[in-house]
């Protein structure tokens, strides 16, 4: 004979319910000290205190059909408050579309902290926009030596944004990433908090208060965990290539931007 639960068993597993829900959802118990700031409350081109341009085409082994530019009117500038990344369809050099990559490298290396990027995405088949770090090791080996994504969204598939980690061991290349998605239908039309916490036992990431990927440090070797050293921070739109390009570029949605409202890291109290 099959037994109802009592009233009483019924309350615990409805409470019980509740705090594994409002642990997978809450923003960070932790308290943060702003160490590092744009809020891009000027105009003209990003400050050079704080951003630096990587210039070139073929996406650094991406197969990314974008020039990546230093120009200001066309493809990085500040205004209304907001960094304006633009990705465009015009014949640059090389290639057949422009756009910027923007990085904090040698004025802008953390070791631990959180990261706050708040943002509006790009929208249309092709577009490849990341908000992401590599270690400021110089050189600096890929895998071996880390990459943390913050923000990756691919336009053939909108909305849906994903996080990853990658080192010598968990890597795209071997199939073995460390990677989660999280829904976000808005992603194009509002602005969201793309966050990031990292402490020498973990990395998790955030969309506005919702965390959805924990990759914890395995103490191992430096295969499995290479973060216990300076990373930098890149913001780019990619045009095409190897995963934005797979369901090619349509090319009747540019120009496209992605609107960065600021950039925020902290360091823990």
């Amino acid at each position: 004979m099959i037994r109802l639960p009592s009233r009483i068993t019924l309350l615990f597993l409805l409470l019980l319910t509740c705090c594994f829900a409002k642990d997978s959802t809450a923003q960070s118990s932790k308290k943060w000290k702003l160490a590092w700031q744009d809020e891009f409350n000027y105009t003209g081109l990003p400050d050079s205190t704080k951003w630096s341009y990587e210039t070139g085409s073929n996406g650094w082994g991406n197969h990314e059909l974008e020039y990546y530019t230093a120009r200001r009117l066309e493809n990085a500038r500040v205004e209304n408050g907001m960094l304006i990344i633009e990705a465009r369809k015009e014949d640059y050099h090389d290639a057949h579309y422009t756009s910027a990559r923007l990085v904090t490298r040698g004025k802008g290396d953390w070791q631990y902290g959180r990261v706050e990027v708040r943002a509006k995405l790009p929208c249309g088949r092709g577009t490849w926009p990341a908000i992401w770090m590599l270690n400021s090791k110089t050189p600096m080996v890929w895998p071996d030596d880390g990459e943390i994504d913050i923000m990756e969204h691919v336009g053939y598939d909108p909305g849906k944004i994903h996080g990853s980690v990658h080192d010598k061991t968990y890597n795209w290349v071997k199939g073995t990433q460390k990677t989660a998605i999280i829904d976000v239908p808005d992603a194009m039309e509002a602005f969201h908090v793309y966050a990031m916490e990292w402490t020498p036992e973990k990395i998790d990431l955030y969309v506005d208060q919702r965390k959805y990927l924990s990759f914890r440090n395995e103490h191992k070797t430096y295969a499995e965990w290479p973060f216990d050293h300076k990373f930098f921070l890149l913001l780019n739109i990619a045009v095409g290539g190897d995963w934005g390009g797979r369901k090619g570029v349509d090319d009747s949605i540019f120009p496209q931007k992605m609107l960065v409202d600021y950039v925020r890291v902290y360091k823990e109290k």
